[in-house]
């Protein structure tokens, strides 16, 4: 809707998105994200966008009316509530990914953890003078050493995640 409009709107005018950021007074990733649809400009935004590139506001927000028709600013704020709305949607998906990620590699953890403190260490009796059990005894004691060292870390990072991504 209104990504789309915006981009086909500038590329009709021949503008980039630098010289139309220039000409609205924003940063040319402020432009960028308005038409990727990660956020949406205010009222006030529209109405200048409008003008810059000599359309409606309703057009750029994806409705064709007739000319004599005019929009109000009730139209302008509810569609633009919907946008607000879909991308509160968009939000809150990735924060239930990441604090699922988060949970989940804590579970992951703690149960590499448990098997490995319940195996023990067997591969410490190994008969090392074969060349191949050796280098594959010292290759499983690299990764639990590894393991046991980065676990935590990486545990206490997750554990923080949670608490960041946690509903509030």
């Amino acid at each position: 809707m209104l990504k789309e409009n915006l981009k086909t709107l500038r590329k009709q005018k021949g503008l980039s998105q630098e010289e139309l950021s220039i000409k609205l007074n924003v940063v040319r990733q402020t432009v960028s994200k308005w038409e990727q649809g990660l956020s949406v400009p205010d009222a006030e935004m529209l109405v200048t966008i409008s003008e810059v590139l000599d359309t409606s506001v309703s057009t750029l927000l994806g409705e064709n009316i007739s000319e004599g028709e005019k929009n109000s600013l009730k139209e302008i704020s509810e569609k633009l509530e919907i946008i607000n709305l879909q991308l509160a949607q968009r939000k809150e998906s990735k924060r239930k990914f990441w604090h699922c990620f988060f949970i989940a590699m804590c579970i992951i953890l703690i149960i590499i953890f448990i098997s490995l403190a319940t195996i023990g260490n067997t591969y410490m009796e190994w008969d090392y003078n074969d060349p191949e059990l050796g280098v594959l005894g010292v290759g499983i004691h690299a990764i639990s050493w590894i393991f046991m060292r980065i676990a935590p870390i990486i545990f206490i990072g997750s554990i923080v995640g949670i608490c960041l991504t946690r509903k509030k």
